[in-house]
C-alpha cells in the first residue's frame, strides 16, 4: 500500500495538527484496505453503514497504537494535541462517511464514544516497540467479530490478529516513522 512517507515541502516545520492530518489520511486508507482485504477473504459484510462501523473499530484500534507509540516520544501537552487533534480528523472522516451513506445526522458524537471506550479497553494491554500483545490483537479481532455477527465468528479474530494486525502495524511504523522523524527508524537491511 502507497502511504506518505515524506512531506513535500522538507524544510518546513509542521504544527502537531497538520502532522495529525497527514496521518489521519494514512489511517483511513489503511482501514479501507484492510476492509478490502477482509470482504476479498470472503467475510461478507451486509451493508455500506455496517462497513463503517469496522473501519470504526479499526480507527479505534489504530488511534490507540498511535497513542502508545508516541507516549515516550511526545510530552504529555504534545501527546495530547496530537491524539486529540488525530481523533477529531478521523471523526471528521467518519461524519462525511456517514452522512454519505446513512443521510443526515451524527456519527461523530457515537463514533467519540467509541474511541473513548475502546481506549479503555485496549489501556488494560501490553503494547511493546510498535506491536500490540496478542491480547490486545484477539480484544481487536473480538471487537472487528461482534461487528460482522455470528456467522462470520469463526475466523474473523484469526483473520485480524493474524493479517490485519500485522499489515497495520508495519504500515503504520512506515508512516508514523517519516511523519513524525524524531521517532525511530526501523533498521533496514
Amino acid at each position: 500500500m502507497r502511504i506518505k512517507t515524506r512531506w513535500n515541502n522538507q524544510d518546513k516545520q509542521r504544527t502537531i495538527e497538520e502532522t495529525a492530518s497527514a496521518l489521519s489520511f494514512t489511517l483511513w486508507r489503511m482501514c479501507m484496505q484492510s476492509l478490502l482485504n477482509l470482504e476479498n477473504e470472503g467475510f461478507q459484510t451486509d451493508t455500506q453503514m455496517q462497513r463503517l462501523t469496522v473501519i470504526e473499530e479499526y480507527l479505534a484500534f489504530l488511534l490507540h497504537a498511535v497513542d502508545r507509540i508516541v507516549y515516550n516520544k511526545m510530552d504529555e501537552e504534545e501527546r495530547a494535541i496530537f491524539i486529540n487533534a488525530l481523533a477529531k480528523k478521523l471523526a471528521d472522516y467518519v461524519q462525511d462517511n456517514g452522512r454519505d451513506l446513512g443521510g443526515p445526522g451524527d456519527y461523530r458524537a457515537p463514533f467519540i464514544e467509541l474511541l473513548n471506550d475502546r481506549m479503555d479497553g485496549y489501556a488494560e494491554f501490553g503494547f511493546f516497540d510498535f506491536e500490540p500483545s496478542f491480547q490486545m490483537s484477539r480484544y481487536f479481532g473480538d471487537a472487528v467479530t461482534r461487528v460482522l455477527g455470528e456467522h462470520q465468528r469463526k475466523w474473523v479474530t484469526t483473520q485480524v490478529i493474524d493479517i490485519e494486525v500485522p499489515f497495520f502495524m508495519k504500515t503504520m511504523k512506515r508512516a508514523i516513522t517519516s511523519l513524525l522523524p524524531e521517532l525511530p527508524r526501523e533498521e533496514t537491511a
